[in-house]
């Protein structure tokens, strides 16, 4: 973590730096510092001669330094400190441990729980009151933005980046060089824009003829070097979407109208057609496209080089190219990542071998599975409404599955 970095967000300077390491950080939540205490520390040549210590004021500095790495992309300053105690001293050659827990907030103002402890003893502890300002907007000087153009308080903007005059930029957004946001496009808070990126540029659609659509993007997304993402049509609804926390490599591109979730993956030049849905959790590797109109559902695995003609099938590994698309089973190593439980996953698998290795046709096997009751829990119930909705007919083709994806 750059200790140095998060410590000028507070308002003092050196030579009162009283970090020098971190041993643990829950991210908005707690932290665990540690400040070396050597002979040489300034404070030590008048307090006091000939018996060195620590003052207790100097423990509050470093538990409010320490607050301030908890809490990235505002600036904090100390309002306030309640029940402070001091119950031991500290000494030359000591290692104080810092920890610092939030407990609540109320506009800005952030109360912190606060622990200064040598070898297991608690020296220090007290309630911290912080107060926290967000950081003004950075826009490189050779940087093109719209006066009209709206930009979130911590926004980084680089060299020669360019943003439209109808753009809303989130907070703490960062936007590299050359990068281009343009039209009607709004981008949450802490999404990063790579340089060269392209974002909501006119969709690629001879129908277009210049209306004011949208391309609405959520939080924490990354978009990578010369990723391309158009807005929408009128003809499409008006709107490309994308959810949050979505990781977008080099030389992805989504088209007019899209529709992403949350959480997805796309390898470097995966490339989806207008009017594509890709559901929550979807993972799309490179250079693999999907074709217009389809979607793909949630959970699934596209591998690298496909070519989807068809709905890809949720929870479920999908390669291959137009006709020679296969299904290889339950994407099981992906679902176990994500948390999935053995009883869902066996109800899954279940599920595809009526799909899959039966020889019912889609209706009856779709019938078979919504008549079982040992099947019955959500990921199923949206299995077969996924198939059923599926207006360009969905892959359901066996590959060669392991004997992992057939087990019971």
């Amino acid at each position: 973590m750059p200790i140095a970095a998060a410590v000028d967000r507070l308002s003092s300077r050196y030579p009162s730096l009283l970090v020098d390491d971190i041993a643990e950080h829950e991210p908005g939540r707690r932290i665990v510092a540690v400040k070396n205490v050597t002979v040489n520390e300034e404070f030590f040549q008048g307090h006091f001669p000939g018996a060195p210590l620590m003052p207790g004021v100097l423990m509050i500095e470093s538990l409010a330094q320490v607050a301030a790495l908890l809490l990235p992309g505002v600036r904090v300053s100390l309002r306030g400190v309640n029940n402070a105690k001091f119950r031991r001293q500290v000494v030359p050659g000591d290692r104080l441990q810092l920890e610092v827990a939030l407990a609540r907030q109320r506009g800005a103002l952030i109360r912190a729980v606060a622990t200064a402890s040598v070898d297991g003893h608690t020296v220090a502890e007290a309630e911290l009151v912080l107060a926290v300002h967000e950081d003004e907007a950075e826009v490189d000087p050779t940087a093109h933005v719209a006066p009209s153009a709206q930009i979130g308080a911590g926004t980084i903007i680089g060299p020669h980046a360019v943003i439209g005059p109808n753009v809303v930029l989130g907070k703490k957004v960062r936007v590299g060089a050359s990068a281009i946001v343009d039209g009607h496009t709004t981008i949450g808070d802490e999404t990063e824009v790579y340089p060269f990126a392209s974002i909501g540029q006119p969709p690629q659609d001879l129908k277009y003829r210049g209306e004011p659509t949208r391309l609405e993007i959520g939080r924490r997304n990354i978009f990578r070097e010369f990723v391309t993402i158009h807005r929408g049509t009128a003809g499409g609804g008006g709107r490309t979407t994308i959810g949050d926390q979505n990781l977008f490599m080099n030389y992805v591109h989504v088209a007019h109208d899209c529709h992403v979730g949350s959480n997805t993956i796309f390898g470097p030049g995966a490339t989806l057609g207008g009017h594509v849905s890709v559901d929550d959790y979807a993972s799309i590797s490179a250079y693999s496209g999907v074709h217009q109109f389809c979607r793909v559902g949630r959970h699934a695995f596209i591998g690298g080089y496909s070519v989807i003609t068809k709905d890809a099938l949720p929870f479920a590994k999908t390669v291959g190219a137009r006709a020679l698309c296969r299904v290889y089973g339950v994407n099981t190593i992906g679902l176990q990542r994500r948390g999935f439980d053995e009883a869902t996953l066996h109800k899954l698998k279940r599920a595809y071998r009526y799909l899959l290795q039966s020889k019912l046709n889609a209706t009856q096997a779709l019938h078979k599975i919504e008549g079982d009751p040992a099947l019955s829990c959500p990921e199923v119930d949206y299995l077969v409404t996924f198939i059923r909705t599926a207006s360009r007919g969905a892959i359901l083709k066996r590959g060669k599955v392991t004997d992992e994806d057939t087990a019971d």
